[in-house]
């Protein structure tokens, strides 16, 4: 049974709250607390990087873990299930002060974020493809970016509350705990509607597909070193610390659109060229976050970072879907996997060259040659061009 319009659009709004939940809040509200955390728990720039990557780590974990065929239960109730994983490891991050459990605390979360990701836009894009309402999916991954304005306005007014980092994360888990309750209205069981079962088979995989999963992983490694660091980076500057909330609300706010914009390009010149030319962007923007050091460079530098990197998330997905569209889920996973590789190896890499170099320097600009590489990579993707399994 096909689900009536307004039904489709509370569905799209129910997937951009569990996006909200587990990628802004669970994920990136660590970037705020980042700086707070620095100067009240003491840890280096390795050990940030460490624990940005402990959560990637987990994020490539669950998306290995959410690709195997037969896992019990429904895609629902693992959407659920993960999303209370995500705010109860968010709400424990200020329970503690112990590096290794703050390592696996987020090692916890970004395997419940990686099956939000992947069991929430499969659930929902597949029934608002089925409604003829593809077009909500913008609405659906506008999640991010919701989540992250959210967060940096959070945790501005937390800081000028005088609440520490710890606190920070216990709000951020306790918000994250309450609105799992309008998800779990606004995306309803299945009911009599046909069941989300990935058809038996061996997915084939054609040229331009693998050429965009190399892409994905190199937009995973392109973007996070900035979307990591990019509040640590303004707080450096004694002159603009007052920017550091500012810097990263400018990013969720440039993200809300973003899908929507990409996408729209997409259907006006494809999906491959629209993917190459928001590479490029975001190129320019990680590179101003290293070279500019006024007020305006960081501005532009989160502005072409949130504008950028949640289309390219979406765009990435969507093509995939198009590309494989008889193994949805599994084409997800395997995306997000490739995705979660350049994520973990990023932040790490990031804080191992700050102690060697003294700056994000080297590191963004290898970020900046990745994005790319991507950008032109990402033509081998023909449009249409798809798998033999249809």
């Amino acid at each position: 049974m096909i689900m009536p319009s307004k039904d489709l659009i509370l569905v799209a709004v129910g997937g951009l709250i569990a996006l909200a939940v587990g990628l802004a809040l669970a994920r990136f509200v660590y970037t705020p607390i980042l700086p707070y955390m620095e100067s009240g728990l003491g840890i280096t720039k390795t050990q940030a990087g460490l624990i940005a990557s402990a959560n990637f780590l987990g994020y490539l974990l669950g998306a290995v873990l959410a690709a195997k065929e037969n896992l019990p239960g429904s895609v629902r109730g693992w959407l659920l299930v993960s999303l209370f994983v995500c705010a109860v490891t968010t709400m424990a991050m200020g329970w503690t002060t112990s590096f290794n459990l703050l390592i696996f605390l987020r090692v916890v979360g970004g395997c419940a974020t990686a099956f939000v990701m992947i069991f929430g836009s499969a659930l929902v894009l597949t029934r608002l493809a089925a409604g003829g309402r593809s077009d909500l999916s913008a609405v659906h991954f506008a999640g991010v970016g919701t989540g992250i304005a959210v967060s940096a306005i959070l945790i501005s007014v937390l800081a000028k509350a005088g609440i520490g980092w710890q606190g920070m994360w216990i709000w951020s888990g306790g918000i994250s705990l309450v609105l799992i309750l309008p998800v779990m209205y606004l995306v309803p069981p299945l009911g009599r509607q046909r069941p989300l079962v990935e058809p038996v088979g061996k997915p084939v995989f054609s040229k331009s597909l693998k050429a965009l999963v190399i892409a994905y992983f190199l937009l995973g490694f392109g973007y996070i070193i900035t979307a990591t660091f990019i509040s640590v980076l303004v707080r450096q500057i004694p002159e603009l610390q007052w920017m550091q909330s500012i810097v990263w609300l400018v990013v969720g706010i440039a993200a809300i659109p973003s899908v929507a914009w990409w996408t729209w390009l997409g259907s006006k010149i494809g999906n491959g060229r629209s993917y190459g030319i928001a590479c490029l962007f975001l190129a320019l923007g990680v590179a101003i976050s290293v070279l500019g050091q006024g007020q305006l460079a960081f501005l532009v530098a989160s502005a072409l970072l949130g504008a950028t990197f949640m289309g390219l998330t979406a765009l990435g997905l969507v093509s995939a879907r198009e590309l494989m569209p008889n193994h949805v889920r599994k084409i997800m996973a395997i995306m997000t996997i490739a995705f979660g590789l350049g994520q973990m190896i990023g932040p790490t890499f990031a804080g191992f060259a700050y102690e060697i170099y003294g700056s994000f320097l080297v590191p963004s600009f290898v970020a900046v040659a990745g994005l790319i590489v991507a950008s032109f990579l990402v033509v081998l993707v023909k449009e249409r061009d798809v798998s033999p399994e249809e």
